[in-house]
C-alpha cells in the first residue's frame, strides 16, 4: 500500500473532526480512535460527529438541476457540512463492512458531489491541503482485506486534492496478532502487542508493534522516511 502523504506534524492549530459511521456506540472502532485520539497534541481541537445522529437523506444525483446547487438540506445535513469545512484533519471512523465503509460513511461521501456541485460553497477549493485520516477494524485475518477501503479514501482524498495520512486497522480482544496500521514503510515483522481489555491491539503494515496513540504522529515520521 502507498505510504502517507502527510508530512507536517499536527500542529496546536489542528482541528481533527472524527466522523464516526459505526452502526454500534462505542464498538471496537471507536474506541480504537478514541485512543488513537489521545495521542494528539493536547491543543490540537477534538470533535467528534456520531452519523447515526445526524442521518442524511438518501442521496440523488442532482447535477444540472435547480436541485443540485441549492443550499445545504436540513440542519443534520448543515451540521456535517459546515465541521467538515472547519476542519483541518478528516478522521473516517468506520468497521470495515463488506470491504468498504458503512452505508451511512458512504452517504457522508455521496454528499460530498452535492456540496462540490454548489458554488457559493466552493468546496473542492476549501476541501485542498486538508488531512484525510481513517481507522478501521474487521474480523478479517488478512488485513489486505481493508485495502479496498484504503484505496477509495485515499483516490477520495487525491481527487480533492487532500493529503492521505494513513488507514490504523485494529483487531477486536483476543486475536491480537491480526492487527494492522496500514501505509506505512516495509521492515521485518515482529509480533504485534497484546490487546488491552476491551481494546483492540494494533501494529504497521509490516507486522511491527505500534501505539494506537503514535497512529496521527507515526503516518508523519513514515512519509518523511520516504523522502
Amino acid at each position: 500500500m502507498p505510504p502517507p502523504t502527510h508530512s507536517v506534524p499536527p500542529g496546536p492549530g489542528a482541528r481533527f473532526l472524527f466522523v464516526l459511521g459505526g452502526g454500534r456506540p462505542g464498538g471496537s472502532t471507536e474506541a480504537l480512535a478514541r485512543r488513537a485520539a489521545d495521542g494528539l497534541p493536547d491543543r490540537a481541537a477534538r470533535r467528534w460527529l456520531r452519523l447515526a445522529d445526524h442521518p442524511l437523506p438518501a442521496f440523488e444525483d442532482a447535477r444540472g438541476t435547480p436541485a443540485g446547487t441549492a443550499g445545504a438540506g436540513d440542519r443534520h445535513e448543515r451540521v456535517l457540512l459546515e465541521a467538515t469545512l472547519e476542519a483541518t484533519d478528516l478522521v473516517i471512523v468506520s468497521p470495515l463492512y463488506w470491504y468498504t465503509v458503512s452505508a451511512a460513511t458512504k452517504l457522508y461521501l455521496d454528499h460530498w458531489s452535492r456540496w462540490m456541485d454548489r458554488a457559493d460553497l466552493a468546496y473542492r477549493e476549501r476541501m485542498r491541503g486538508k488531512t484525510m485520516w481513517a481507522v478501521s477494524s474487521c474480523a478479517s485475518p488478512d488485513p489486505a482485506d481493508a485495502d479496498p477501503l484504503a484505496g477509495m479514501l485515499r483516490r477520495t482524498a487525491r481527487h480533492l486534492d487532500m493529503e492521505w495520512g494513513g488507514l490504523l486497522l485494529g483487531r477486536g480482544p483476543g486475536r491480537p496478532d491480526r492487527s494492522a496500521v496500514t501505509g506505512l514503510p516495509a521492515g521485518p515483522r515482529d509480533r504485534p502487542p497484546a490487546a488491552r481489555p476491551g481494546e483492540p491491539a494494533t501494529c504497521d503494515s509490516t507486522g511491527r508493534p505500534v501505539e494506537a496513540r503514535a497512529f496521527f504522529t507515526a503516518g508523519v515520521l513514515a512519509a518523511a522516511a520516504q523522502r
